[in-house]
Order: structure tokens, then C-alpha cells, then sequence
């Protein structure tokens, strides 16, 4: 498209011509780059060609970096091959700044490759309104480049008639790459460029702060000649049965499987449809030529309407409004959504195959891609889920073609179809159960839940707290086998609830958790959807001596209803979980296995992998011999903390707060149980008294009955109103508590010894801390099993002929 910006690309002062990579990434075949050399050769300047993935992109995970990475590591080597400087930035800890806005600010010309959605789109334009150099994005994913069609085109037909002569002479053209003639930048940068070819992607992904929760695909390794591998197949194989065999979502062999290569562009499509066209490929070439890029050329017109309903045709969204108070049969929050557990086989099946391997066969993404509408309380809010699991677990999310999909389900590219139906209106319908009656269910299982690699491990974790609990879920949500093994009766570790005889609950461990971290966050939502989770937005203030110093209610605070254990329980929902077993110690098996040992000696079974969820003083012994993480485990020094369990026999008129934060006192915290969400008592109020860790420290050994009646007494000079006619108390001592220091790590990994470690005192010292501390060791192990290793291909070709 033509260049955006201002200044005159000769101005003095400019160092280079700039080729900002993103889409394109490949070193043959690639208009972008093509031009990048021609501008460096007529402005008489040196080209670089920056490469880059950040950490804000949406959807950010450990499968859509190791896609980038791989990729970028073919064409590092394939542009090093022909001479042309390429230089790349991974954003991560003490590596993250605006390299491309300051690289743009030094060139002449920025040359991009166009893709019309976000987030591309929207930085642009911030390119655009930071720097005055000329920006020019080239489109260098179809054949027929987006600039030459000058509307969007909702219909096939259409766009196919329209488009008809451009592509008869562009098709079969020879595509001749450019000379790398010009001179080649060899300047100062204001980042330290990687070699991708001596790099350890898991390690490096490790660094960046995204979605560790979604592992990388073994099966489809990103890169140049991993896409080409698979394009050659397939042709030897599968093109030519493809009009036959395409619509069957059971034949893993019927179609190319190549739209994550397209669309970072690490393969040519142009070469790919010279190359069909031999073949006669028609139904391919359609597909390919005519609906992929209909979809490119419908975004690039459309613009940021394609995230919205106004994306879709007026009589679609009209259809869809006017039915949007229609009764709903079931109601799906994004966790149960995105795990795939609706209870419908053949939905389950689609969603998991996009969770395990990041894909799903366009014929069944259709049907997939309509049960939003039934599932969510509004239009707007079941084309934001499709969105949101499709680009989070597919490797070609975030594509013009992945929109063209999704926005056919409401009614894009399509037409009205009649009678009206409750929730579609109008809009095609597809059922789940009339789809599974066509396929082959059994065998179309048998695709979805193939091992994710050549040799899956086995896990062992010691230990069912929030983080042992979401990395258990984690790694059997990626089809891996997973048993826990906890000392108590049940789980959840300090996210605890003790019950009475007298039927009275108390959160005596974690009071309430906090969500900062949007990778949290997303979570805590669906959880208050489900119900399992509220708000807590009692009083909470500052207090000291029975003055209120203070309101301490800025940061929302939630808690799980009616317990706080309740939580733990949800996660651990159908893991394996072996309570009040102790595991007393590990045994190396022969080089690569572990045996769990019991309290009484006894055999726990053999693991490939252990993970410790237990407090520093329980982990180090147990790594103690095996790995040096027991030293740094043993660093960690956890304070201990008393709570005191109380119901009063009135409730109290003069405490107008729930919660408070306790100064110069034994206690720390104080808080009334009974005012959160689903606590409520038939009489009187229960409360929940936390001491401070110096205090706690000073009479860890005392006895219970001490500490109740010391902490009582302090919770009257605190409030300034005795505690009154007591009905029940209990005190209970948490030996470790609170961590004092916090390791920088989210978490701790030996991957020659294939043990880990994890807990809320990696990374942060709260709820939130220890579930995404759970959740980045499992992305290291999902990492190491699955990045450049064997993929499972249960004896069979990729493409067999049928």
C-alpha cells in the first residue's frame, strides 16, 4: 500500500532502509523483502532486516513463541546464505524497550508486511504518529495483493468473478527473487541480537512473561522447511485426493494442514499455488486462492470491525439482536469452554484438539464455531469467546482466514436461511448432534487425543496447593499423566477452610486473593461466572488501637464461595490425587525415571518427572542429593503464622468494617468470616484473627488454648470492643506461612534431573503468585518435551494414501 508518513526518504541523517519482518518470514519469494533491497539500492543506503517478538501481542503463549522462534531461526540461516543482514529481539526480562520505534526513527523508509488485523494494524499506527519516516506495507501473503481489489467482498462468487483475470495471470507466474546487491547495515543497535542457531528456545521463552499454560506443538514445529516438509508430502500424497477427502474432519491426512506456515508467511503461498496448479488442484486452488484470500481482502477493507458484530451483514446482526433474548439451554463460562468439558463429545473434541495440537479441521471449526451463540448470554459475547479460544490455541489465530471462519458462524459470507430458529434467527444453522452422526467419532477421537509427543512422561507432584493443583491441570489438560500426592486430608494447602461439629465454617488460611496479572485474571473471571468465585467487597481499613487510620478497599479482593477451599476442589476436579500420603523421599530408577518413597518405605511408584509443591523446608530435603535447586530452595525462609477461629454470640454494632489491617498489636489481620459471599450464619458472626510473624515467631511453641486467649485480648485493644460471649474457639498454628524473601524465578527447574519446584514463594507471595507459579513449571516441562523433539505419529505416514 502506498507509504504512510511524511519526511522525504532522502533526508540527511538517515542510516539504513528498514524491513520490519513479521508475516513474511521467510527469505525466498517475498515481495517485502524484495522491495526493502530495491529502496536500499536506489537511496544508496545499507538494509537490516528486524525481526522481533514481543510479549504484548494478544494472546502471547509458550505456543505461539515457539512458532515465531523456530521460524526465525530458518530464515536467520536462509538470509545469512544470501548475504542480507538480519538482526533479531526477543522482549524478556532486562531486554525489553521501543527498539522499533527508535530503529524506525534512524531509517529512511520502514518496509512491513501488510496484514489488516491487529494487533499489526494498531501499531502501525502508533508508527505513524511517534515517527515522520515513510512507512510502506507490501502484502506478500497473496497472490493477488489486497491494494488491487478495491472493496470487500462478502460473497465467493463475487469475489472469484471479480478477480478472475488477475489471477490467470499471476497464478503460474515466475516469482525471481532480487539480487542482495545493495550494502548491508552492520551499525550499532540498541539490543543484543540472539543467534537462533546456537539458541535454547525453551529457555529463552522461559524468560518472557506470557501464557506458559499453552505448550508448544511438536507435531508442527514452525519454520521454513518444517512447512515446505509438509507442503511436499501432501502433495505426494494428498492433493490430489483432496476434493474428495477434505470435508472429513476424521482424515488427519485429507488436507495440507498448512495455514499456521501461511500465515507468518514461512512459506510462499505464491510458490504453493504455482506449484498446485500442476497438479490441476481446482478444489485446492479454490480454497487456497479464493477463500483465504476473499478473507485477507474483506479485513484489509473492513478494518477493526472484523473483532466486532460489525463485521457481519446488516441482516445477520439484526437476525442475532432481535433473538438475542432468547432462552439460552446452557450456559458455558470460558473455563469450562476452553478446556473443552461441556459435556457434548463432539464440541469437547474440537475445542481439545485446538488445546493439545492447535489446530482443528475447518469442517468441524464451522460447527465448533456456532455453538457460542447457544452457549453465551449475547451475540457480542459469543463471537468475543470464539475470537478468544481460537487465536489463544491456534497456531493460525490472529489470520485473516481465521476471522473469514469465525464470521461465517454468524452469518458473514453467507446468506439468510429460513425458518427462524430461537438464538440464530436466520443465520445457518449446524448441530452438534447432526454432525456427529456424519463422522467418524471413534476415529476423529483417535486424531484429538494422540499423544502431543513421540513419548509423553509420566508426573509425579508432591504436594495439591493452588500451584501443584493448576500444574497438575495444566499438564493433563495437555493429555499427559499427572497423579498428586498430598500429606492432608484434602486440597489446597493454605487456600483452607476448617468445618465444626456445630456447622460453622472459618477461612482460617488464605482470607481473600487479589488479580493483577491479566494470565490470572482471565481465570478469576470465568470463576465468578461459574459462581465458584465472588467479589469480597466488605470494609476493609487501616486500624490501629481502635482507630480506623484508614480505608484499605482500592484493590478488588475476591474470595471462593461459600469457602475458600472450594476452590482447590474445582481445580481438582477429576486429577488423581492420593490423599494423606507423605512422600518421604526420592530414588533415581536407572537414568531417567524416579520412584516416590512413602513414610513407611514403601513404594509410591515410578515418574519421568517430579514437581514439589510443598513449603522450602519440606522441598529441599526431599531434592536434597538429586539437584542443586534443594540450595536455592534452602535460601527461602518462610514466617509462620497463628489464626485464631471465634464466633461471637452477637453481632457487633459498633464494628463497621469487615476486614482490617492491624498496627503496633500481636495481630496483623482481622476479619469478620461471616461477611463474605455465601458465609452468612443463622446467629452471632464469625470471625478470623491472623497474628503478625514476629509475634507468631515468638510463640510458635506455645499452646493453643494460650495463643486463643492472648490473641482474643489483642483483638479488643485492636477493635476497642470485647470480644464478648464466645461460642466457639480454635486455634490453628501455619508453620509456613508467609515466604520472607521471594525468588525472581516463577519457578524452579532441573531439566537434566527432570525435577521441579514451585510454590507462592516463586515470583509472588499470594494466591495469584503460586497459580502462576504452577502454571510456569508446567510450560518448562511442556517446553522440554515438546520443542524441536519427536512427534507422535502412532506408525503411520503423515499423508497415507487412501
Amino acid at each position: 500500500m502506498p507509504p504512510r508518513g511524511q519526511s522525504d526518504p532522502t533526508m540527511l541523517g538517515c542510516e539504513f532502509v528498514l524491513y520490519w519482518m513479521h508475516h513474511a518470514v521467510r527469505g525466498h519469494e517475498n515481495p517485502s523483502l524484495d522491495v526493502a533491497i530495491c529502496f536500499a539500492r536506489m537511496l544508496g543506503l545499507p538494509l537490516l532486516v528486524y525481526h522481533a517478538v514481543c510479549e504484548q501481542y494478544p494472546y502471547a503463549s509458550d505456543r505461539h513463541h515457539t512458532f515465531i522462534l523456530q521460524g526465525a531461526r530458518d530464515v536467520q540461516r536462509e538470509l545469512a546464505d544470501r548475504g542480507i543482514s538480519y538482526v533479531f529481539h526477543l522482549q524478556r526480562c532486562g531486554t525489553r524497550g521501543s527498539h522499533l520505534r527508535d530503529l524506525v526513527r534512524r531509517s529512511a523508509i520502514l518496509i512491513s508486511d501488510e496484514m489488516p488485523v491487529e494487533p499489526i494494524t494498531g501499531w502501525t499506527q502508533r508508527l505513524v504518529t511517534m515517527c515522520e519516516t515513510p512507512i510502506l506495507s507490501v502484502d506478500s501473503s497473496c497472490v493477488v495483493p489486497v491494494p488491487l481489489v478495491k472493496r470487500a467482498y462478502t460473497r465467493a462468487f463475487e469475489y472469484r468473478d471479480a478477480t478472475r483475470r488477475l489471477y490467470a495471470q499471476r497464478v503460474t507466474a515466475e516469482y525471481h527473487d532480487q539480487p542482495s546487491d545493495c550494502a548491508m547495515f552492520e551499525g550499532e543497535l540498541p539490543f543484543e541480537t540472539i543467534d537462533l542457531q546456537r539458541a535454547d528456545l525453551a529457555q529463552l521463552t522461559a524468560a518472557c512473561q506470557i501464557d506458559h499454560s499453552v505448550a508448544p506443538v511438536a507435531d508442527t514445529p514452525g519454520g521454513t522447511r518444517a512447512g515446505y516438509a509438509r507442503w511436499e508430502a501432501f502433495k505426494k500424497k494428498g492433493l490430489r485426493s483432496y476434493a474428495r477427502r477434505r470435508n472429513d474432519a476424521a482424515d488427519h491426512s485429507g488436507v495440507s494442514r498448512l495455514s499456521a506456515y501461511f500465515h507468518f508467511g514461512m512459506i510462499s503461498p505464491l510458490r504453493v499455488a504455482r506449484e498446485a496448479t500442476e497438479f490441476a488442484a481446482e478444489k485446492f486452488l479454490d480454497e487456497l486462492l479464493i477463500w483465504r484470500e476473499l478473507a485477507f481482502h474483506f479485513c484489509f477493507h473492513m478494518g477493526e470491525k472484523v473483532d466486532t458484530l460489525d463485521g457481519i451483514p446488516d441482516w445477520a446482526r439484526e437476525t442475532l439482536f432481535q433473538h438475542a433474548g432468547d432462552r439460552r439451554t446452557e450456559h458455558h463460562s470460558w473455563e469450562t469452554l476452553s478446556r473443552g468439558v461441556t459435556g457434548d463429545a463432539l464440541w469437547d473434541d474440537c475445542q481439545q484438539s485446538l488445546l493439545k495440537h492447535g489446530e482443528l479441521h475447518n469442517n468441524v471449526r464451522m460447527t465448533w464455531g456456532k455453538a457460542f451463540l447457544k452457549w453465551t448470554q449475547s451475540p457480542e459475547r459469543a463471537l468475543q469467546m470464539a475470537i478468544d479460544l481460537n487465536h489463544r490455541y491456534a497456531l493460525d489465530g490472529r489470520d485473516p482466514s481465521s476471522y473469514g471462519g469465525l464470521l461465517w458462524c454468524f452469518g458473514q459470507f453467507d446468506r439468510p436461511f429460513e425458518p427462524e430458529q430461537p438464538v440464530l434467527g436466520t443465520v445457518r444453522p449446524r448441530e452438534l448432534d447432526e454432525h456427529a452422526q456424519r463422522i467418524n467419532l471413534e476415529k476423529f477421537r483417535s486424531v484429538v487425543h494422540r499423544p502431543i509427543v513421540a513419548r509423553p512422561p509420566s508426573v509425579a507432584i508432591v504436594g495439591a496447593g493452588i500451584a501443584g493443583l493448576i500444574a497438575a491441570r495444566t499438564l493433563a489438560d495437555h493429555g499427559l499423566q499427572v497423579r498428586l500426592f498430598d500429606k492432608s486430608r484434602g486440597v489446597g494447602g493454605r487456600l483452607a477452610t476448617r468445618r465444626t461439629t456445630e456447622g460453622l465454617r472459618f477461612d482460617h488460611g488464605a482470607q481473600y486473593f487479589t488479580a493483577r496479572d491479566n494470565r490470572f485474571l482471565r481465570y478469576v473471571r470465568s470463576w465468578v461466572d461459574d459462581g465458584v468465585v465472588a467479589p469480597f467487597s466488605g470494609r476493609i481499613v487501616h486500624l490501629r488501637a481502635g482507630e480506623v487510620l484508614g480505608e484499605k478497599s482500592d484493590t478488588p479482593r475476591y474470595v471462593a464461595r461459600p469457602t475458600m477451599n472450594v476452590l482447590a476442589k474445582h481445580l481438582a476436579d477429576q486429577l488423581d490425587v492420593r490423599f494423606e500420603t507423605t512422600v518421604s523421599e526420592l530414588q533415581r530408577v536407572g537414568t531417567a525415571r524416579w520412584r516416590l518413597i512413602d513414610a513407611q518405605q514403601q513404594s509410591l511408584g515410578e515418574f519421568d518427572r517430579v514437581i514439589c509443591n510443598c513449603p522450602p523446608p519440606q522441598s529441599a530435603p526431599l531434592l536434597a542429593g538429586h539437584s542443586d535447586l534443594s540450595k536455592r530452595i534452602q535460601t527461602i525462609k518462610m514466617n509462620p503464622c497463628w489464626a485464631v477461629m471465634m464466633h461471637r454470640s452477637n453481632r457487633s454494632e459498633s464494628l463497621d468494617f469487615d476486614g482490617a489491617f492491624v498496627d503496633s498489636s500481636p495481630l496483623s489481620w482481622i476479619c469478620r468470616d461471616s461477611s463474605k459471599p455465601g458465609r452468612q450464619v443463622d446467629s452471632g458472626e464469625c470471625w478470623v484473627l491472623h497474628a503478625s510473624a514476629a509475634w507468631s515467631i515468638e510463640h510458635l511453641e506455645d499452646d493453643p488454648n494460650n495463643v486463643s486467649e492472648a490473641l482474643i485480648e489483642a483483638f479488643a485493644k485492636a477493635t476497642g470492643e470485647a470480644a464478648g460471649k464466645l461460642q466457639y474457639v480454635a486455634a490453628h498454628r501455619w508453620r509456613y506461612a508467609i515466604p520472607v524473601d521471594v525468588l525472581e524465578e516463577s519457578c524452579l527447574w532441573d531439566s537434566t534431573e527432570g525435577l521441579g519446584a514451585c510454590g507462592d514463594w516463586c515470583g509472588g507471595p499470594r494466591v495469584e503468585g503460586a497459580f502462576l507459579s504452577g502454571m510456569a513449571v508446567a510450560g518448562q516441562l511442556l517446553r522440554e518435551v515438546t520443542i524441536d523433539r519427536p512427534a507422535f505419529h502412532a506408525g503411520e505416514e503423515l499423508f497415507a494414501d487412501q
